[in-house]
This record gives C-alpha cells, structure tokens and sequence, in this order.
C-alpha cells in the first residue's frame, strides 16, 4: 500500500511552484510519491498557445529532480479529460494505493467549474497549498464541503468529501508569467536555473 499525492494539470509550462507543492505535500501529508499527471489538454485552458504533450512532458521531467516524484502524460493512456475521470481510472488500476489530489488552493477557487465536480470530492481527498493572491472566502466547493477537521498525516481517515488545508509559504511562480515573459519557452533547450531553484518546503 502506498500513498500517492496526484498533481495535474497542464504544465505549460511546468515550473518550480509545481515542484514546491509536491514537496511540501510530501512531507505534511507523508506521501511515497507524487506523480505529475501532465494533461493532454486541460478542459478549462484553451488549445491556443499549448505546447505539445511531449514537450510539456519533457519539461515537467527536467524541473522533477527529485526521485520520489513521478512525472507522465497517464491521462493520455487512460483515455480520460477529467480529473473525476482520472481519479476513477487510478483507483479501479491501482486498488493498493492511497491517492489524495494536491494543488494550490487556486483550483479550489475554481472546482466548481469543474466536470462533476462533487462527485470528484466524494472520490478522492483533495490537499491545497495556498497561492498568493487567492480568495476563498466565496469559494463554492468549500462552502459545500468545508474544511477537513482531520491534521493531514491522517487524510487517508478523513470522510469524503475532505479538503485538506497544507501550510506553506508563498510562492510566486505563475505558467502565465513565464509564457509572458518567454512565449517561446517551448522552444528553450534546457529549462533556465533561475525557474527551477528552490531551497525549501512548508515554511
């Protein structure tokens, strides 16, 4: 049995705040692995200025750098869109994991946007890092769920729906900031070291 945080998204690109959160969700939630799940398109994003798979996939892979975090296109061998899709499909494959959805709390902004989205939080636990600049006071997926009383270690007890608060400091790495800054990151051999540095985790 092991204990699985899933990040997706579309990671385009992929940077080093992606790589925080699946730290500090690795320590506070006492997670074996993070696995990057890199979307062939994410439902909410449009296709205009999306790398192609490979090479956000790619990216994803050099920005990793840690061996416990696992970086793949699943979605696009599992045939699904949708993170209640995704979240079904892992957990009928992989019967003997414990998975639990982490990101910024901005996807907990947004969830109700998102394809069925009770339905996914009566799924699967979903962990959040706070993101600079992000309201939740009218978030309509906490105000349905409300917060998890459970501390994170023990998330694989919490009732469903569970969102989980993580604690952590700020980080300012934006997709949107770095394709503003650099429309042709695609195209960069090698990611810049500046993007990918990162000297901590929760605090």
């Amino acid at each position: 049995m092991a204990r699985i945080g899933l990040l997706g998204g579309s990671f385009n690109p992929a940077h080093a705040g992606h790589r925080h959160i699946s730290l500090v969700a690795m320590e506070q939630l006492l997670l074996d692995e993070v696995w990057w799940l890199v979307s062939p398109l994410n439902p909410l994003k449009a296709a205009t200025g999306m790398a192609p798979l490979e090479v956000r996939t790619a990216r994803a892979q050099r920005l990793a750098r840690h061996p416990r975090i696992k970086v793949s296109a699943l979605e696009q061998s599992l045939g699904t869109r949708f993170a209640v899709d995704t979240a079904r499909a892992l957990k009928r494959r992989c019967p003997h994991h414990d998975f639990v959805w982490i990101g910024g709390d901005d996807i907990l902004a947004e969830l109700h946007r998102w394809r069925r989205w009770r339905q996914f939080l009566h799924q699967i636990p979903l962990a959040v890092v706070p993101r600079p600049g992000v309201s939740l006071l009218r978030a309509p997926a906490l105000k349905w769920a409300g917060w998890s009383s459970a501390p994170p270690w023990r998330w694989t007890d919490a009732p469903l729906p569970a969102i989980i608060k993580l604690k952590s400091r700020l980080r300012p790495e934006s997709a949107t900031a770095i394709r503003a800054a650099d429309p042709d990151w695609a195209t960069t051999a090698r990611p810049d070291d500046s993007t990918i540095e990162d000297k901590g985790t929760s605090v």
